[in-house]
């Protein structure tokens, strides 16, 4: 391969540093996901980085990252820890949200230099990677400016795994033994556990690959090799998703929508250079690129067809044609990086000029349909200082710190950042992160979350059953499963009782529909705290108290045999005991952990451990990651002594 010229990278790094700037700059981003993707970081450098670590400060409690990809997050613990603390919790978020950024640009850049041996020519693809939005969740527009910041890492994994396999694939006689694509299992790893609905993307590209190369049922054991190895590293994580399903819910809003992305005009160039990669390409790594949107196509189709009216939801189809659209640019820009290079020897011009025009003429198409983010408006990034000072949410903390003991009820789930009906309209979820200014626990307040409890805030019942709808939607306008208008004291009062809520909070434009705080006997108010109103039950609630790793005492009282609300999440790890004796527990109605008494007195000990699956899901994640870092230390070793 001819040596690659840096200024192409340079130039497309030099934008990317000038556009993150004036974006994300060096404050904490404070737009909609944002601080609850902070709160998660928090959680996790405090709480440690056991997936099923418990979190007392969201929904009555949840084991928060045992149901959300735990990876992104201990990369920033990472930062964090590996910097013996030099690097707060909050500076490690914002090193890690420029690297996210930066990422899909930097990797589509490296797997189409590499394909076509021409930084120039891989500079317009590795553009469209860097700034695409036009609804790809994963884009510019929802991976960072939105907070999901976990799924653009993910995407960026994926023109690595690409480059893991060129090298495997040129063996065209591969010996009679196993040949492992060995950088694969790693990647294909990082993808289940940092996003996991771009891992079926992953395993499509592997198995296209084998399926192209010499060899083909070698190749195939291969793969399922790197499978195997990728499932036991991650099987810390998901032995115990898969097991404790029940006890979340799936998120499954949004909708796939193909013919309103395909109208963006440069989208739909690309899905044509697409179609011609395969005429083009010439060797087993081209054909698999060329092979590879198409793949993914059709476990999107299939998603969205076969398994959605059985009431199988695997994974939201919306989600994973994000995976397909990255795809789509690689072998669009591969296809198009081919056609330009035999024009440039055609017309005789530098593979410089014909890049750059290429990039000019991408952006040209991309602009009637907003399908790139070429420039952030600065009101549209607000950093955490300024909605801190708009919103004064140093009075709310102060106000929520002096309340009454119990939990806060946010009867929003974000608070608006601009006047207007829409429930769209630009917002801030950084209620989150009440339990770290205010060290009070809170119901409501964050993104669409999949705990039960949320759904039953959401919908009215805990019961199993996917959350269909963002909770943006239902802001200022249900609780409960039901109309603002139609929701009443005793059913709020009843809810707020068992979720041990002492504290309500709503906006100042919920009030006229708020029935639900007219006249309550419970909860007194409101108090003014700029846009916010807050109501408080005077004589506060009893929620478990921490005294120590994993253990939590609360004082219930009631009469022998009698079934009581502990106000925290019912989950397979808890158990209670009471004097050394353990005490049965249940579920409740709201999915909330209930004992049952036993006549003795004193309070009752919450003791919440792992179980045999997570510590031997653990270890067997441990072990394949250890056997797995000297093999690779050894394979080093050798390459370099020789």
């Amino acid at each position: 391969m001819p040596r690659l010229s840096s200024a192409p990278f340079l130039l497309l790094f030099a934008y990317g540093v000038a556009f993150g700037a004036a974006s994300l700059g060096t404050s904490l981003p404070a737009f909609d996901d944002h601080p609850g993707q902070l709160f998660r970081l928090h959680h996790l450098v405090t709480r440690g980085p056991a997936a099923w670590a418990w979190n007392p400060d969201w929904w009555a409690g949840y084991p928060e990252l045992q149901f959300y990809p735990p990876g992104y997050f201990y990369l920033g613990a990472l930062l964090t820890w590996g910097s013996l603390g030099t690097l707060a919790t909050d500076t490690s978020y914002r090193v890690l949200a420029w690297i996210t950024y930066l990422a899909p640009g930097a990797t589509t850049f490296a797997a189409l230099a590499r394909f076509t041996g021409n930084g120039w020519l891989a500079l317009p693809g590795a553009f469209v990677a860097l700034t695409l939005s036009a609804g790809v969740t994963s884009g510019l527009e929802g991976g960072v400016h939105r907070g999901m910041l976990p799924a653009r890492l993910g995407w960026a994994l994926l023109p690595l795994l690409v480059l893991s396999v060129v090298d495997w694939l040129k063996d065209t006689a591969p010996s009679r033994g196993l040949t492992v694509p060995w950088l694969a299992a790693p990647i294909v790893a990082g993808l289940v556990v940092i996003h996991p609905a771009h891992a079926p993307a992953g395993i499509a590209l592997l198995l296209t690959a084998a399926c192209l190369a010499a060899g083909r049922d070698q190749r195939l054991r291969g793969v399922a090799v790197a499978l195997l190895l990728a499932a036991a590293l991650t099987a810390f994580w998901t032995v115990p998703l898969l097991a404790r399903l029940p006890h979340s819910r799936a998120l499954a809003w949004g909708r796939l929508a193909p013919l309103e992305t395909l109208a963006h005009p440069l989208l739909a160039v690309l899905v044509v250079l697409a179609v011609a990669a395969w005429p083009l390409a010439r060797t087993p790594a081209d054909r698999m690129v060329a092979l590879w949107p198409w793949a993914v196509a059709a476990i999107v189709v299939f998603d969205a067809t076969a398994l959605e009216p059985h009431g199988v939801r695997w994974l939201p189809a919306n989600r994973l044609a994000d995976s397909g659209w990255l795809a789509v640019v690689l072998a669009g820009s591969a296809a198009g990086a081919t056609l330009l290079s035999r024009l440039a020897q055609r017309l005789r011009l530098p593979p410089a000029v014909l890049g750059l025009t290429a990039v000019a003429v991408t952006i040209a198409l991309a602009v009637p349909g907003r399908t790139l983010t070429l420039w952030p408006a600065a009101r549209d990034w607000p950093s955490m200082a300024t909605v801190e000072r708009g919103l004064r949410l140093g009075d709310l903390w102060a106000a929520l710190r002096s309340a009454p003991p119990g939990r806060v009820f946010y009867v929003r789930s974000a608070v608006p950042l601009v006047y207007g009906p829409e429930w769209w309209r630009p917002h801030t979820h950084v209620t989150a992160l009440t339990p770290f200014h205010a060290e009070r626990g809170i119901v409501n307040g964050t993104f669409t979350h999949p705990s039960p409890v949320a759904a039953l805030v959401y919908s009215g019942s805990a019961g199993p059953g996917p959350i269909t709808q963002l909770v943006e939607q239902l802001d200022g306008r249900a609780l409960f499963g039901r109309a603002l208008e139609v929701l009443d004291p005793g059913v709020f009062n009843g809810w707020a009782e068992r979720l041990g809520v002492a504290v309500v909070v709503a906006l100042d434009e919920d009030l006229p529909r708020l029935r639900a705080l007219e006249g309550n006997p419970v909860f007194a108010g409101p108090i003014r705290m700029g846009p916010f109103r807050l109501y408080t039950r005077a004589d506060g609630v009893t929620l478990p108290s921490p005294v120590g790793p994993g253990r939590w005492r609360i004082a219930l009282e009631g009469r022998d045999g009698a079934w009581v609300p502990a106000r925290v999440t019912h989950y397979p790890l808890w158990r209670a005991e009471r004097n050394g004796v353990r005490l049965e527990t249940r579920r409740g109605p709201a999915w909330d952990l209930e004992v049952k008494l036993d006549g003795g007195s004193g309070p009752v000990e919450l003791i919440y451990a792992p179980g045999a699956l997570e510590t031997t899901a653990a270890v067997v994640s441990g072990f394949t990651a250890v056997a797995f870092g000297l093999a690779g230390a050894v394979v080093a070793l050798r390459r370099l002594s020789r």
